[in-house]
């Protein structure tokens, strides 16, 4: 009976420290009786594995120690990525044009680029097939069958670059050049009747671009 009561307020503080872990993003660090490391490895692995990392730690300071100081390699787990694998990945774009890279294109040359790389999927003139529908639908967000495209529905031409940048094409994602993807995006906008043919964008000129529907969305203040 004794052991269940230690047990249970045990358990009292691993949840606790769990609570406070989860809130805090930081390790849980307590005691734990037997029955209370089973409890943490079923309701969060993740803190169990650092409370049973932890008691030797817990014992040094039981014994009246001074705290020992955690450091990131207290459990030899990961390492430190090299700064150009980090950057290959750091890619995203801000509707203000934050990120983008330097490169231009046109859209006579971002027509040839889509009929090569995103035609297969997306249409000839973007009307869609295996992939979504790129262009038309201009009016119709508020009918009863709306119809969602790049001109249509989204609200910032930088996001348009974003994603042909890190996801297209479908088979070889991140494999377009900078110059690539903003002439693809200067041809799908001009496909839409958004820029006039001629149009060549950049880091300056796409971020100027007003797509329709821009006013479409609503801050949400949660």
């Amino acid at each position: 009976m004794l052991e269940t009561v230690k047990d249970m307020a045990s358990m009292g503080r691993a949840r606790l420290a769990l609570r406070h872990a989860r809130a805090t993003g930081r390790r849980a660090c307590t005691r734990t009786a037997p029955a209370t490391a089973l409890w943490l490895a079923l309701m969060a692995p993740e803190v169990a594995l650092a409370v049973v990392a932890d008691q030797p730690h817990a014992a040094a300071n039981q014994a009246g120690q001074p705290p020992i100081a955690h450091t990131a390699t207290d459990y030899g787990i990961g390492h430190a990525e090299a700064a150009a694998t980090v950057a290959a990945w750091n890619i995203d774009v801000s509707p203000d044009g934050k990120g983008l890279p330097a490169g231009s294109g046109d859209v006579a040359s971002g027509r040839k680029v889509y009929a090569s790389k995103c035609a297969a999927c997306h249409g000839a003139t973007g009307e869609g097939g295996l992939g979504d529908r790129l262009v038309g639908g201009m009016g119709s967000l508020t009918s009863a069958q709306p119809v969602k495209t790049v001109g249509s529905y989204w609200p910032y031409a930088t996001t348009l670059f974003d994603y042909i940048r890190r996801a297209m094409p479908y088979n070889a994602p991140q494999s377009l050049s900078p110059g690539d993807v903003y002439a693809v995006s200067a041809f799908l906008l001009n496909a839409n009747g958004i820029v006039p043919d001629g149009t060549r964008l950049d880091s300056r000129t796409l971020p100027k671009v007003k797509m329709p529907n821009r006013d479409g969305f609503v801050v949400d203040s949660r």
